[in-house]
Parts: C-alpha cells; structure tokens; sequence
C-alpha cells in the first residue's frame, strides 16, 4: 500500500477553465482543463495519450475572456513550470489523465 503526503505549499482553488499546455519534447500543445490552481501550481487533466513524463518543462496558457483580456492587456496568462506528478493509475472521470505542475 502507498501513502501519498500533501507537499502543497498554497491553498488551492477549484477553477475549470480550458488550457493549452507546450511540451518542447512534443513540439507541440496539448489542449487541457485546469482542475485546481494555486500561486504554486495547478492541477490539470489531459488525453490520455499525451506524453508528460515528471520533469518535462512546459508552458500552461490560461486564455482570458474579452473582458478580462482588456482590463489585463492579454489574451493569456502563460506561466512556466515543471511537470512534478502525471497520475495515469487513477484516469479521472472524463477519461483524461492528470497532471501537477509546479510553476516556475
């Protein structure tokens, strides 16, 4: 049997929102949905068949409405992390993976 041990670090916040997540190994984005997110990371789930292996470097745009687009000056909020846990064991309930990254 496997303990898991909470290492959050930031109170994370339920927030589904669609992301397109860069893996430069790929050459390509994956499109996602955030499950949760922190100052420290998020919590995303992907197709089953992407590749993310912990460790990978990726870039997580998280698109902006019209609205909050004008009132920040951008489309997106792109934010650099790391790849720290890909659960492939557990698939969740839409059939996606999940993926933890750690923002940069």
């Amino acid at each position: 049997m496997e303990t898991l041990v909470d290492q959050r670090r930031e109170a994370r916040t339920t927030l589904s929102w669609p992301v397109s997540i860069w893996l430069s190994e790929a050459g390509r984005f994956f499109s996602g949905r955030s499950a949760n997110v922190s100052k420290a990371g998020a919590f995303v789930s992907v197709p089953i068949p992407a590749p993310f292996r912990t460790g990978h470097v990726v870039e997580i745009n998280f698109p902006r409405t019209e609205a909050l687009a004008q009132e920040k000056g951008g489309f997106a909020r792109i934010k650099s992390g790391k790849v720290v846990r890909v659960d492939r064991q557990n698939m969740l309930k839409d059939g996606n993976i999940g993926v933890a990254i750690a923002f940069a």
